[in-house]
């Protein structure tokens, strides 16, 4: 068995075609993502992956739209979205499918 701890991730994102990793693949990306209030992810989109970001605490916007605990949001291919932290302590999790190398474009504004 391995051991791992999520800080020594980058920026959260354990398994995916990256490093460290801890399970290389391009097939999937995962991350756990921990914020405080006044984070946030650039507006971007993939042409290939699907991306879904489920709250586990806090709350965040994305696309205008709030999310709280056990909510999901789901970005399919080349829909954009962005998110921002609106609480300290808020966690996520989030997953692409698949996970290819390149696969995320930003947008300005």
């Amino acid at each position: 068995m391995k051991r791992a701890h999520l800080d020594d991730m980058t920026r959260g994102w354990l398994v995916g075609d990256f490093s460290p990793s801890l399970c290389r693949t391009s097939e999937v990306e995962v991350a756990v993502q921990r914020r405080q209030k006044g984070e946030r992810d650039p507006r971007h989109y993939h042409k290939i992956a699907t991306e879904l970001v489920v709250v586990v605490t806090g709350r965040v916007a994305m696309n205008g739209e709030v999310f709280g605990p056990g909510e999901i949001a789901v970005a399919e291919p080349g829909e954009p979205m962005d998110l921002l932290a609106l609480e300290d302590g808020t966690a996520t999790v989030c997953v692409k499918v698949p996970g290819p190398r390149g696969d995320k474009y930003l947008l300005e504004g």
